[in-house]
């Protein structure tokens, strides 16, 4: 077989790269196409650059960034992603079954089964975990500022959280499967591959990258007081009973806002948008997880 390794040379796991080229070369891959990056964005060429090598396999090491920018070149290839979870939160690798071990995780790599997930398609670019618009793409910029993430981990989270329950809402106007769904004010509009958030906080009840749906949650919570009403019935599994919360579960959605409104992909923050439309590819690649 064929492999690449496209790392992310910031992001650590175990006994680091050092330890992956031996676990590797023990499974008999002794000269994998080897590429590192020091940003998630520079991934992308990396991995156009693997696929013209003619490789099978790609494993990623990294978090759930650096997976998606390997996602959104990989669907559609034909090749198969494994993933090393190197990253912060690892939520996708988490909802995989894929532990945070080197040795463990290159065997389902080599040896897994294979199994082809739904992706989420958000204004051209694919994501494997979720979309979010409003309070969780706040949250996620500025836990990247002067490397908090870096040196606190999810605890980062926590902190640039808490700076944005006074955020202002916006207006949303929002399609679900092309009829009216929603209507109003917002904090937070998240589109879902899986179900669980950084912590394991579950937010969509029944969300799975194998049922060729999305899972769409607005959130209308405003100030501290409803926020935290809010999050202990997240945190308690019980998002669907909030009256700060509505969800569906939908193959596609076209939403309109009031205003240009920050967005992420599986936890990068990307830009501001004003209206945008997001849809499922189901089984739409190909990734090694642990047999039954």
């Amino acid at each position: 077989m064929k492999v690449a390794v496209i790392a992310h040379s910031g992001k650590s796991l175990g006994g680091g790269l050092e330890e992956l080229r031996q676990a590797l070369e023990a499974e008999g891959v002794a000269d994998p196409f080897w590429r590192e990056v020091r940003k998630s964005s520079k991934a992308p060429p990396q991995v156009a650059k693997a696929l013209k090598r003619g490789v099978e396999l790609v494993i990623v090491w990294g978090g759930d960034g650096m997976v998606q920018r390997c996602i959104d070149t990989l669907a559609g290839s034909g090749v198969a992603l494994a993933i090393l979870p190197a990253g912060t939160a690892n939520l996708l690798a988490t909802d995989l079954g894929i532990p945070k071990n080197i040795e463990e995780a290159v065997a389902i790599a080599l040896h897994g089964e294979p199994r082809r997930i739904d992706l989420g398609r958000f204004r051209g670019e694919r994501f494997a975990v979720m979309a979010g618009v409003g309070f969780d793409a706040a949250m996620i910029r500025e836990s990247g500022t002067g490397g908090l993430k870096e040196r606190f981990g999810r605890a980062a989270y926590v902190w640039s959280g808490s700076r944005q329950l006074r955020a202002e809402p916006f207006r949303a106007t929002i399609e679900a499967d092309g009829a009216p769904w929603y209507k109003g004010k917002a904090t937070c509009i998240l589109v879902g591959n899986v179900g669980r958030l950084i912590g394991g906080v579950p937010v969509f009840e029944g969300a799975s990258p194998y049922n060729g749906k999305l899972d769409v949650g607005v959130v209308t919570a405003e100030g501290v007081v409803e926020w935290i009403r809010m999050l202990t019935r997240v945190t308690l599994g019980k998002a669907d009973t909030s009256p700060f919360v509505q969800t569906t579960r939908v193959s596609s959605i076209k939403v309109k806002l009031d205003r240009k409104v920050l967005y992420e992909l599986d936890g990068g923050d990307r830009t501001r948008v004003k209206s945008f439309k997001v849809a499922v590819e189901p089984a739409a690649i190909e990734v090694r997880v642990p047999r039954s």
